[in-house]
């Protein structure tokens, strides 16, 4: 294979979905704790403070008025997916579907036998923004799909009835636009866009969706594990803690990420991110031996991209020696959709000047096996 040491190198190769591009100052920071911070309790103050700071920052950053109330706990996306379902949907919840994470959604629904679900598919790479449907008393949407790079970019006002939207922000909560007054539950997962690590959720609820658990949770004959329950949850959120022990040090990184976004405001990281994916998406389009896997402009992702490879490339050979060279790490296609592709994170910490100098290392290896 060609030789790309005489290329600039990228300064940083996390360019993968997730987890993310954590700083690291970020971990010079937690280093500076010393002895204060880690291993300590997260009832006492230390760690309250910074509960604190992340639901005051995320507020701030979602211009989130004083009666929404962000709950963080231990547990992903899908956790969630259970978590809502059991605790958050009286009857039947509405999915619209676009790629593997939010089938995944409305497959954890259907495993629940006392609600029903309806579900509304588009094949890989399509778009579909949500809507209201009759009977359901929840509709789910995915902000950003993280297997095809597909985005929604309108939903539906469902403030005059006692209908709860809900949104999986997991992998574009934080640099894509939504209208937040319009959604009742948004859930993120700090390892995309806010750089921290996994195993930790960060959910947004509107007052009608506090309203809503607490009306399930009085039914005495719904099954919901201590784990999963939202009132106790919701509790420990107003007291700015958490409801089991949680990862202190992603804790420590959302809380700095948070900080250092709030200083740029959503508008200014959101502008960032587009100008990214205009450089990824134009770069594309210039290459006859590429096209972006999602065909309709309005949806495609500011956040994740996906890039379709064409022709006779060994595409696992060329992202084994990014990996090996440190040039690129985790931006190969989701393993499911079974197509050669790039997936290439957008997130806010990636570098425009390191996505640039990734782009022209790819052509310059393709075009090298090409010829």
């Amino acid at each position: 294979m060609s030789d790309i040491n005489n290329l600039d190198k990228p300064s940083d190769p996390r360019f993968g979905v997730g987890p993310s591009l954590i700083p690291q100052e970020f971990v010079s920071s937690l280093l500076a704790t010393g002895n204060e911070y880690l291993g300590t309790s997260h009832r006492k103050p230390n760690v309250i403070k910074v509960v604190k700071e992340i639901q005051e920052g995320i507020k701030k950053y979602f211009k989130l008025s004083d009666d929404y109330l962000v709950v963080i706990g231990n547990g992903g996306a899908s956790f969630l997916f259970d978590m809502i379902g059991l605790g958050l949907v009286e009857k039947k919840s509405a999915h619209f579907c676009c790629g593997e994470f939010s089938n995944k959604w409305l497959k954890a629904h259907q495993n629940i036998p006392w609600i029903e679900t309806e579900n509304y598919s588009v094949e890989l790479g399509k778009g579909i923004n949500p809507r209201d449907v009759e009977g359901a008393d929840m509709i789910c949407a995915t902000l950003n799909e993280t297997s095809t790079g597909v985005i929604i970019n309108d939903v539906p006002d469902l403030s005059e009835t006692d209908k709860l939207l809900a949104i999986d922000a997991t992998s574009g909560g934080g640099q894509i636009s939504i209208d937040m007054q319009k959604v009742d539950v948004f859930f993120l997962s700090p390892q995309k866009v806010l750089a921290s690590e996994g195993g930790t959720y960060v959910a947004i609820l509107s007052p009608k969706a506090q309203a809503r658990a607490k009306k399930i949770a009085a039914d005495t004959k719904r099954y919901i594990p201590n784990i999963m329950d939202w009132v106790s949850s919701m509790d420990y959120a107003e007291k700015h803690q958490t409801l089991n022990t949680p990862s202190l040090s992603s804790l420590f990184f959302l809380n700095e990420q948070i900080k250092r976004m709030n200083k740029l405001g959503f508008e200014k990281v959101e502008e960032l991110a587009k100008k990214k994916a205009k450089l990824l998406y134009d770069w594309a389009a210039e290459k006859e031996y590429l096209e972006a896997f999602v065909k309709e402009d309005q949806y495609r992702s500011h956040s994740v991209a996906v890039i379709n490879v064409l022709g006779d490339i060994d595409l696992d050979n060329l992202l084994a020696e990014l990996t090996d060279k440190k040039i690129a790490y985790d931006i190969g296609g989701y393993r499911k959709i079974g197509k050669k592709q790039f997936r290439i994170g957008l997130f806010h910490n990636i570098a425009y000047e390191d996505l640039a100098k990734l782009l022209k290392i790819l052509s310059y290896k393709i075009e090298s096996l090409l010829n």
